[in-house]
C-alpha cells in the first residue's frame, strides 16, 4: 500500500479531530472545527455518533431556561408548531427528560489505557524527573525500543518481526480490510482519543520545539495502537451493536435550542433599540472626555468598562485584545517566545523589552534577581522531586512549608496582595521593541509599517477625536494553583495577557515619526497634547494598572486623577459581579489568591452575543458580561474595509470562544474537563482525569456551572449584531466564503440594523438572503452617571 494513500486516509479522519491546546496556552477552538462544512444540526448529529458525545443541552438545562423565562413560551410553541409539534411546551419537555440512558462498553479500554501510558511517557515536557529514553528517534520508534519490557502486552510484541516503520505497521493492518472500511478504521482509533491526537495533530501543525526534538506524528500514533491490539489480542475494529434511537429527540433537542437562542436575541435586540432611542432623545455631549479608554472586546470588559464610564468623564472603546500587532512575545524573565496573537493569524513580529538609557543599571538589577529566583525555584523543584533527597528535604523544610500552607489557607487575600506587591517588573524600566520575526532584534521595521498597524487600529474604531490621555488596556488573569489560569487569559492573544500588545501599541502612537505620517499621508490629526499609555486589565480583580513610567509632567494631574476614578471603578464591578454589599476587592483578591478556590473568576462564561457597533448604542446599559463588544462607525468606513477585517477575524474569534464553551458545557465529560477535584496534571501540560485515560481538551465543570447541577454559562451560539448598511455586510459575506459559509450552515447567526434605512433590523437567513424583524419597544435600565462606592 502507497504511503500517499495512508497520508491522505489519517489527514481525511483527522479533520474530524479539533486541536487540543495546552494548559500553557489554552485556546479556546471550536473543537468541531472539521466539522463546520456541514449544517449544524447535521454536523452534530455525525459528530455525537463518531465521539458517543452529547451535542445538545441536556433536558434539565432546558427546564430550568424555561423556568426562568429565559425560554420564551410563545416562541417556543410558535417553534415546534412550525415543525408539527402540536403539544404543549411541558410535554415535549417530558420526552426530553425521558431520553433513554445508553450505557456502552468500551471495546478498546485495554488499548487505550496502554496507549495512553506510553504517551503521557513520551510526550512529558518537563514535568518527569526521569525521561523516556530515545525521545529523540520519534514515538513509534522509540517505543518499539522499550515495548518489550512493558508486561501489559503479555509477551505479545516482538520488535524482530514488527515492520520497521509507522507507515509499514499500518499498511499491514490496512490490507486486511477493504477500502470501505479502511477510512472507518483510522476516524474509529483516532476518535478513540480525542484529546491526545488533537495535541498530536496540534504539535505537528506549530512544529514546537518539543516536537522538533521529540517528534510525534498520528501515523505513530495509530501505529503504536495497531501493534499495541495484535499483541493483546484486542479486535481492531469491533462490530457495534445497532442501538434503536428516538429521532424525534435531536429534532426536539434542535427546537428548544433556537427558541432559547431567538428569546435572548429579541431581549437583546429590545434593548439596544430603547438604548438608542433614549441616546438620541437625551442631549449628546460633544465636551472632550478626560481619557479615553481602549478594552478587549472580551466580555469580561463589557461590565469594566461601564463602570470606569460611570467614574468620570471618559469614553470607552472596545478592540481586539492583540491591538492588531500579529506578534510573539519574548519574556525577558526566561528568553522565551511565545504567541501573542490569535492563533489563525501569523506572527510577522517579535517583541523584546529594551531597557530605557537611563535605566541599563535598574534592568541589570532585575535581570540579577530574575536569575537567582529562577534559580531558587529549579533548586526547591529539584529536591523535591529527586529520589536521593526527597526524604530529607520534606523533613527538613516540614515546618517552613506547613507555615506558608497555612498563611495561604487562612489569609490568601494578604497572600495575593503581598506576592503582587513583591513581584518583581520590567515594565516600568523597559519599553517594548518591535522588530521582524525570525531576525536579530537590531532589524527595523519600516516607518510605513509602523504607521499602518496605528492607522489600522484608528480605522477599526472609527476614531475622530483625541483626549489629552489614551489607554489602550489589554487584560489578564491571576489565580492561584490554577492548571486552568492560561483560559483566563487573552483569547485574541492565544491565552497570553495582552498588556504586551497594548504597551507596543501605545508606544507606536506615541512615535513621533509616526504621528507625521498619519497626518502627512492620511490626514489623522493626533494632537500635540494627547499621550497613549499601555495598561492591563486583571479580570479576577479589576484592576487596571497603568504602565506610566514615560507619562510627561504636563499628565500626571490627569492621570492622578483617572488612577482614583479606576480604584471606584474597580471597587464597584467587583462588588456588581460578586453580588456584595462590602468591600469587593478585598473579595476578588480572597478568591484569586486562594489555592483551593475552584472558580476564581468565570472567564467567558455565559457569552451568547458579539455587537458591533458604536459605543452609543450600548453605553449606560448593563448586557450582564454577555456580550463581546468591538466598536465601529459605519459612517467612517465608506468602502467597508473595516468592517471586514472585523468579521473576518474577531468574528471568527468569538465564534471559536462560544462553540467551545457551548460543547464544554453540553458535555462536560467528552469535550470539556470533568470536574477540576479529580484532575491531575500530566506532561505540564494537559490534565487527565484521575491517574490515566485521554487527554481532557476542554474547561472544566467548574467553569461552567454554578452547581453540580445548576448551569451558570447558557449553551447558545453566537448571535453577531451589526450596526451598518445590509448592502455592506451582504458585500463582505459575497467576497468571503468562508463567513459564509459559518452563517448558512447555523453555526453563527447574523442580524443586522440598517441605520441608512432608519434602524430597520434584519435577520440573516442563507444564502445571501435576508428577513425584516420587527423588535419590540422595551424599556432600556441605564446606569448611573456617577458611581457609588459600597459601604
Amino acid at each position: 500500500m502507497r504511503t500517499q494513500h495512508i497520508d491522505t486516509l489519517i489527514q481525511e479522519a483527522s479533520a474530524f479531530v479539533g486541536n487540543t491546546w495546552p494548559l500553557y496556552g489554552f485556546v479556546t477552538s471550536n473543537p468541531l472545527s472539521g466539522y463546520e462544512k456541514q449544517p449544524f444540526d447535521r454536523a452534530v448529529s455525525q459528530a455525537g455518533e463518531i465521539l458517543g458525545a452529547r451535542v445538545y443541552p441536556e433536558a434539565a438545562q432546558y427546564r430550568q431556561a424555561f423556568h426562568s423565562g429565559d425560554i420564551d413560551r410563545s416562541k417556543l410553541k410558535e417553534m415546534l408548531q412550525e415543525q408539527g409539534f402540536i403539544q404543549e411546551p411541558e410535554y415535549y419537555l417530558e420526552i426530553l427528560e425521558n431520553e433513554p440512558v445508553t450505557t456502552t462498553v468500551n471495546p478498546f479500554h485495554d488499548i487505550d489505557r496502554i496507549t495512553t501510558k506510553w504517551l503521557a511517557a513520551f510526550m512529558d515536557e518537563g514535568l518527569a524527573e526521569w525521561s523516556m529514553p530515545g525521545k529523540e528517534k520519534g514515538f513509534f520508534q522509540a517505543w518499539k525500543l522499550l515495548a518489550r519490557y512493558d508486561e501489559d502486552l503479555k509477551g505479545g510484541f516482538r520488535s524482530e518481526t514488527t515492520a520497521s516503520t509507522a507507515s509499514e505497521v499500518i499498511a499491514n493492518v490496512l490490507n486486511h480490510f477493504d477500502e470501505e472500511d479502511q477510512l472507518k478504521l483510522i476516524t474509529t482509533h483516532l476518535a478513540a482519543l480525542p484529546g491526545w491526537t488533537g495535541y498530536i495533530k496540534l504539535r505537528a501543525e506549530t512544529g514546537s520545539d518539543w516536537q522538533e526534538y521529540y517528534p510525534v506524528t498520528l501515523e505513530d500514533y495509530l501505529a503504536v495502537r495497531f501493534c499495541i491490539a495484535q499483541a493483546i489480542d484486542a479486535p481492531l475494529l469491533p462490530e457495534t451493536p445497532h442501538q434503536n434511537t428516538n429521532e424525534v429527540l435531536p429534532q426536539l433537542q434542535s427546537i428548544w435550542l433556537k427558541a432559547w437562542e431567538a428569546t435572548w436575541q429579541e431581549s437583546t435586540l429590545a434593548t439596544l433599540k430603547s438604548n438608542r432611542e433614549m441616546a438620541a432623545a437625551a442631549k449628546q455631549d460633544t465636551t472632550l472626555p478626560d481619557a479615553q479608554l481602549v478594552f478587549c472586546i472580551d466580555t469580561r470588559s463589557e461590565p469594566i468598562r461601564r463602570h470606569v464610564e460611570a467614574a468620570g468623564n471618559y469614553e470607552t472603546f472596545g478592540y481586539a485584545g492583540f491591538f492588531g500587532i500579529a506578534m510573539d512575545y519574548v519574556n525577558p524573565d526566561d528568553g522565551h517566545a511565545r504567541k501573542s496573537c490569535p492563533p489563525i493569524v501569523p506572527s510577522a513580529y517579535k517583541v523584546e523589552e529594551q531597557p530605557a538609557t537611563d535605566r541599563q543599571a535598574a534592568f541589570e538589577d532585575y535581570r540579577k534577581k530574575t536569575k537567582v529566583n529562577n534559580f531558587i525555584n529549579y533548586f526547591l523543584k529539584r529536591m523535591k522531586n529527586m529520589l536521593p533527597s526527597t526524604f530529607g528535604f520534606v523533613e527538613g523544610s516540614g515546618l517552613a512549608y506547613g507555615f506558608g500552607l497555612m498563611v495561604r489557607t487562612c489569609f490568601p487575600g494578604a497572600w495575593y496582595r503581598r506576592n503582587q506587591n513583591k513581584a518583581l517588573t520590567h515594565e516600568g524600566i523597559c519599553a517594548p521593541g518591535l522588530h521582524i520575526n525570525n531576525e536579530d532584534a537590531t532589524s527595523h521595521i519600516p516607518l510605513n509599517d509602523r504607521a499602518g498597524i496605528v492607522k489600522s487600529a484608528f480605522d477599526l474604531l472609527g476614531w475622530t477625536k483625541f483626549a489629552p490621555l489614551v489607554v489602550f488596556s489589554g487584560h489578564g488573569s491571576h489565580t492561584a494553583n490554577n492548571p486552568f489560569g492560561s483560559s483566563l487569559d487573552c483569547g485574541a492573544c492565544a491565552a497570553s495577557p495582552g498588556r504586551h500588545n497594548a504597551r507596543m501599541l501605545a508606544k507606536l502612537a506615541n512615535d513621533r515619526e509616526v504621528r507625521e505620517v498619519l497626518f502627512n499621508e492620511h490626514n489623522i490629526v493626533i494632537p500635540e497634547s494627547t499621550w497613549f499609555v499601555g495598561a492591563e486589565h486583571t479580570t479576577t480583580t479589576d484592576r487596571i494598572e497603568l504602565f506610566d513610567a514615560d507619562v510627561p509632567k504636563s499628565h500626571l494631574q490627569i492621570l492622578e486623577q483617572l488612577k482614583k476614578d479606576l480604584g471606584i471603578a474597580q471597587q464597584t464591578a467587583t462588588a456588581e459581579r460578586l453580588q456584595t454589599e462590602g468591600n469587593g476587592v478585598a473579595l476578588a483578591e480572597t478568591k484569586a489568591g486562594n489555592w483551593a478556590e475552584t472558580r476564581p473568576e468565570w472567564g467567558l462564561a455565559k457569552n451568547a452575543g458579539f455587537i458591533i457597533a458604536p459605543r452609543t448604542t450600548t453605553r449606560d446599559i448593563n448586557l450582564q458580561g454577555r456580550c463581546f463588544l468591538h466598536s465601529y462607525d459605519w459612517e467612517h468606513d465608506k468602502e467597508g474595509k473595516a468592517l471586514e477585517g472585523i468579521m473576518q477575524g474577531p468574528m471568527v474569534v468569538t465564534q471559536w470562544i462560544n462553540n467551545h464553551y457551548y460543547f464544554s458545557s453540553v458535555d462536560i465529560d467528552r469535550f470539556g474537563s470533568g470536574s477540576k477535584i479529580t484532575h491531575n496534571v500530566t506532561g505540564m501540560f494537559g490534565v487527565v482525569q484521575g491517574n490515566g485515560g485521554d487527554l481532557k481538551t476542554g474547561l472544566p465543570l467548574q467553569s461552567l456551572r454554578a452547581t453540580d447541577a445548576e448551569i451558570y454559562h447558557q449553551p447558545l451560539r453566537l448571535s453577531v449584531m451589526i450596526e451598518a448598511p445590509v448592502e455592506r455586510v451582504t458585500d463582505i459575506l459575497k467576497r468571503n466564503e468562508n463567513l459564509r459559509t459559518l452563517l448558512d450552515n447555523q453555526w453563527i447567526y447574523l442580524i443586522v440594523t440598517d441605520p441608512s434605512k432608519e434602524l430597520k433590523t434584519y435577520r440573516y437567513t442563507g444564502n445571501l438572503e435576508w428577513e425584516p424583524r420587527v423588535i419590540p419597544v422595551k424599556t432600556a435600565t441605564r446606569v448611573r452617571k456617577r458611581a457609588q462606592v459600597p459601604a
